[in-house]
């Protein structure tokens, strides 16, 4: 199987930035998301990332070979031990993977950190909102470092927290409420069978403040694997769902459960009433935002068909970030976990075209000689962000560290991290439920979507 660095190495496809090909600092300093992503990925000026961008790495780290980069990882990490643990998405280059001591999606990661205990340090290789979940969930004691601070998500920026704040004061005159009003974590306790007019649901890829801003007006957060849950504990608090940023795992979450597009109103931020009117707010279930994933929203129907054409009986399986007419088209949907998960447990010589990340699909073709694993997309763009984890930065970052310095902290204000925590603590207590159909695999252990759509957080 081809790896990662290889195909960076080799002939770059003219759909896809040949800037991928450059060293990620070339362009860390750029005010956009970088080689390879959307064009309509330029840094929103208000956000997190934006702010906190780092300038370059070192310029000793910039000039060292491959080898010694990977040596001196290597040294680092075995020079600090059980002092810090390495956290790395799937969507991470292999050359990253390989160091780490969890891989997994970001909730998964999140997690993994909480059974190090004693490790002074979490090394997130991801991107800044995972950073940031970790250090909510942390000890007190303990040090979050996101390796490249330019490594953001572009999903997560396209509902900022002035956005979604003018949002909700616009549906509070709609709905009649005090945009203001603090809806502690035992308003629900206090008020048996009350409703609110109105939940506020966001999805993992967030910032702490829109985490934050979810625990204070009694909403939650939700992950691809329990999106029904959670929607389900929404609607039974409230009369309907504002769900944020990512409006294609709400569309495709709601209407397996039956919600009608017509209840559905995308919200523009930048119009009056998010592009609506008062009737049609007044009638929405689930009111979207307009927010997607570049990396999933490049997936289409004809890619499916062109996959079926030339291999037929393949299984197609996508991730629910995917537009609806995508998810509709595939044989199963599900999260990074449900799809390596789905890979696993299909039978030797079967042909799987997945919908999601380059990296993680010739990861998984890797793992997997027995099968024939493909990704829909031809074009190989990496998510941009993800990408921007390089070794250079990774051995920066450790040896700081073992030199008693740390570089690049990742720290959620307490009381951003208070209130992020209530929202995340209601969404540990949604567990995965399936939609609808059967999955692709008799052995996976939830489905979701109009076909099959299988889930587990991002």
């Amino acid at each position: 199987m081809t790896s990662i660095a290889q195909l960076l190495d080799a002939p770059v496809t003219p759909a896809c930035d040949p800037g991928l090909a450059a060293p990620t600092w070339d362009f860390d300093a750029l005010p956009t998301y970088g080689p390879g992503a959307s064009v309509a990925d330029v840094v929103p000026a208000a956000t997190t990332n934006a702010r906190s961008r780092p300038g370059q790495l070192p310029i000793a780290y910039q000039r060292m070979t491959n080898e010694e980069l990977h040596a001196r990882i290597a040294a680092a990490k075995a020079s600090l031990g059980d002092r810090v643990v390495i956290l790395g998405h799937y969507y991470q280059r292999d050359e990253i993977v390989a160091y780490a001591d969890f891989v997994g999606d970001s909730f998964q990661l999140a997690n993994a950190a909480l059974t190090r205990p004693d490790a002074e340090a979490i090394v997130f290789c991801g991107v800044h909102f995972m950073a940031e979940t970790a250090d909510i969930l942390a000890r007190e004691e303990q040090t979050v470092i996101l390796p490249n601070l330019a490594a953001g998500c572009s999903m997560a920026d396209m509902a900022d927290e002035d956005s979604v704040e003018a949002a909700w004061a616009e549906l509070a005159q709609v709905y009649g409420f005090d945009p203001d009003e603090t809806v502690g974590p035992d308003w629900f306790e206090r008020h048996p069978g009350g409703t609110l007019p109105v939940v506020p649901v966001t999805y993992m890829n967030s910032s702490a403040a829109l985490k934050a801003f979810c625990g204070r007006h009694g909403g939650i957060v939700c992950t691809s694997s329990n999106a029904r849950s959670v929607l389900e504990w929404a609607f039974a608090r409230g009369e309907r769902v504002l769900f944020f940023p990512d409006q294609h795992l709400g569309r495709n979450t709601a209407k397996a459960m039956g919600v009608p597009l017509e209840q559905m109103p995308m919200w523009n931020p930048r119009k009056p009433l998010g592009g609506n009117d008062a009737e049609a707010l007044l009638d929405a279930r689930v009111i979207l935002w307009h927010g997607f994933c570049s990396v999933h929203k490049r997936f289409t129907t004809a890619q499916i068909a062109a996959a079926r054409e030339a291999h037929p009986g393949v299984q197609v399986v996508v991730h629910p970030e995917c537009p609806m007419a995508v998810v509709d088209a595939a044989d199963a949907a599900g999260s990074t976990e449900l799809i390596r998960r789905l890979v696993a447990d299909a039978e030797p010589g079967s042909t799987i075209a997945i919908g999601t990340e380059i990296n993680m699909v010739n990861r998984l073709a890797a793992q997997h000689p027995d099968k024939t694993i493909f990704c829909l997309d031809p074009v190989v763009c990496p998510c941009s962000t993800m990408y921007r984890i390089h070794p250079g930065y990774l051995a920066w970052t450790l040896e700081s560290l073992a030199a008693g310095e740390v570089v690049n902290e990742i720290q959620v204000d307490p009381d951003v991290a208070r209130h992020a925590r209530t929202a995340l603590e209601r969404m540990l207590a949604a567990a995965p439920k399936p939609l609808t159909g059967t999955s692709m695999s008799s052995t996976s252990t939830s489905t979701s979507s109009t076909r099959s759509t299988t889930g587990g957080p991002r």
